[in-house]
């Protein structure tokens, strides 16, 4: 008997809210952190990206240089640079200065 069987490839994984979801939701499981490409219905079966590169909303006081660890504020729900009490969304591909709301971000668990 095999120790593992292949389930999917991992970009994304099942997720079943328990309130409706619209697409670019962010997601805290734990540890684990993704985005909602779709819509999702409460209570159906739907998925999270955990992999790939998304505009994540950020506090616009703050500047994110290009390469920074970025953190998931849930409490705020925005991307920060301070790691305690967060949980890491992923690292910035590209600065976002203040006055910005955004920064993109490429998600890594």
């Amino acid at each position: 008997m095999s120790s593992a069987d292949f389930i999917q490839e991992g970009a994304a994984i099942d997720y079943t809210p328990t309130e409706d979801l619209v697409a670019g939701s962010v997601v805290v499981q734990g540890d684990l952190v993704g985005i909602t490409k779709h819509d999702i219905k409460a209570n159906k079966l739907g998925s999270i990206a955990v992999e790939g590169v998304f505009d994540v909303v950020k506090d616009p006081a703050a500047s994110i240089s290009s390469g920074a660890k970025v953190y998931w504020d849930a409490t705020n729900s925005q991307a920060v640079t301070t790691a305690t009490g967060n949980k890491l969304l992923g690292k910035a591909v590209a600065a976002a200065g203040a006055n910005t709301t955004t920064v993109r971000a490429r998600l890594s668990q």
